[in-house]
């Protein structure tokens, strides 16, 4: 699909826009829709000039709405724009609108969302995953060239994965998290999902870089390249977590096609595999508690109209404005933050963090990549058992370890299954960005983003 101009190029953007409002009555995955606005503050020349993108409603516009899928931000509009779409809208690219997702990015399939379901594009029975499913159904269904969302846990690369599309999570602090409404500070950061490698890395080059306006931001340092073949770890530790058999298929399949690319693949160990959900969840939770405290009814979000005294009117105010998931992880955040609980619960997590980055080290002294699946299920249906929120917890298995060592993760199309799509993931080293877009390119070759149905083939 050609994308130059579609914003601009009145023949071409009523074309667009008339797709955008017929598909997404089926898919729900925009919450807000105005290009029009969304145009306002683009720089209208550049290297994206003309080109739509879709933005997770947890990142900063100005003048759109900033939801994070809540009732607690339901009516609030952003007085500003966040550093990486800034820095998009000066490249000529233009916000499309503003997606769905599980509410403050708290869930695996768009189904925690207090605003709007979303459904996948390949399947609408099936969810798209999560947490930036809209973002991920919007770019797999045409209705934008790509699509920016967070990743605390696997957000960008899970729903990426069930959609058909690419997903990359940049190292921490490679892109400013500044207009990132904060979930789990220590873990998250804003990545992008489009349906060629090529964009993804022309949207990353636009958006990394250090910030004065966030202060965990870094400069992008990448180490020296490596030349292919490349040595490929996959951990040995992979064969013991239950998967689905399409998902076991499809890595074993590309296991072959990356031996019959010439590459060496190297059987590689993370004992700590096993432990990286509970740890994940202790230190999110934690600092979940801490980041959503400013959520009190007072300086903006939602307040109720009955109350009597400032704590009750606190304690109305939350409980009407946050849903069943965002108060369970606030909970149990509260719980291991407790005195007398943080050595048993949080510091402990944190020594298992630090030995997850230990097993990351000790295998990047061998290899190159780790080759690992992104979720143990397939797309899987609204109200089944996967997706039960233990479940979908328990499935975050692959993700997880990326974000709590802080490296960079590629999700990329591997197979379609069933008549769903199936992703697997590089991940590498700090600030091997490079590494990632060069392997998946390689797969890219062999294996392109799948149409989903009713895709269109062009605008012009």
């Amino acid at each position: 699909m050609n994308w130059n101009g579609v914003a601009a190029a009145s023949k071409a953007a009523q074309k667009w826009k008339a797709h955008v409002e017929a598909r997404d009555r089926d898919l729900g995955a925009f919450l807000q829709f105005d290009p029009d606005l969304g145009g306002k503050d683009s720089a209208g020349s550049g290297p994206l000039s003309g080109v739509p993108f879709a933005v997770k409603d947890n990142i900063a516009v100005r003048g759109f709405r900033l939801t994070c899928g809540s009732r607690m931000l339901e009516q609030f509009v952003s007085p500003y724009t966040a550093t990486a779409v800034r820095r998009l809208q000066d490249a000529g690219a233009v916000v499309a609108g503003k997606t769905n997702l599980d509410e403050f990015g708290m869930g695996s399939s768009t189904e925690n969302s207090a605003l709007r379901e979303t459904r996948n594009p390949w399947d609408v029975t099936r969810v798209p995953g999560g947490s930036s499913g809209g973002s991920a159904a919007a770019v797999a269904a045409g209705m934008a060239a790509f699509g920016l969302g967070s990743d605390t846990g696997g957000s960008v690369r899970q729903p990426a994965a069930f959609c058909g599309v690419y997903g990359l999570k940049p190292t921490w602090g490679a892109v400013s998290r500044f207009g990132l409404v904060a979930y789990a500070s220590s873990l998250e950061g804003i990545g992008v999902m489009s349906r060629t490698v090529d964009l993804a890395e022309t949207v990353f080059s636009i958006m990394r870089g250090p910030d004065s306006m966030d202060h965990s931001s870094l400069p992008w340092q990448p180490p020296p390249g490596k030349k292919r073949p490349w040595k490929i770890g996959v951990p040995r530790e992979c064969a013991d977590v239950p998967m689905h058999p399409d998902v076991k298929k499809t890595f074993e399949s590309t296991r072959a096609l990356l031996k019959k690319l010439g590459h060496d693949l190297r059987e590689v160990s993370f004992p700590t595999l096993d432990h990286v959900v509970s740890s994940y969840y202790v230190i999110a939770t934690a600092e979940a508690s801490a980041n959503l405290a400013r959520f009190d009814g007072v300086r903006y979000g939602h307040r109720t109209p009955r109350s009597e005294t400032p704590e009750a009117m606190t304690v109305a105010s939350r409980t009407e404005g946050l849903g069943p998931e965002v108060k369970l992880r606030i909970l149990l955040g509260t719980y291991v933050l407790r005195s007398g609980f943080q050595e048993e619960y949080y510091l402990r997590a944190q020594k298992v963090r630090t030995a997850i980055r230990q097993d990351f080290q000790k295998a990047f002294e061998g290899v190159d990549l780790v080759l690992m699946p992104v979720y143990p299920v397939p797309p899987f249906s609204r109200g089944s058992a996967e997706s039960d929120p233990f479940s979908q917890k328990l499935a975050d298995i692959f993700t997880c370890a990326a974000n709590l060592a802080g490296l960079p993760a590629m999700s990329f199309p591997a197979a379609v299954e069933s008549g769903l799509p199936i992703g697997m993931q590089f991940l590498a080293p700090p600030f091997a960005e490079d590494l990632l877009f060069s392997a998946c390119r390689e797969m890219e070759k062999v294996f392109p983003s799948p149409d989903a149905p009713g895709f269109p083939g062009g605008w012009a």
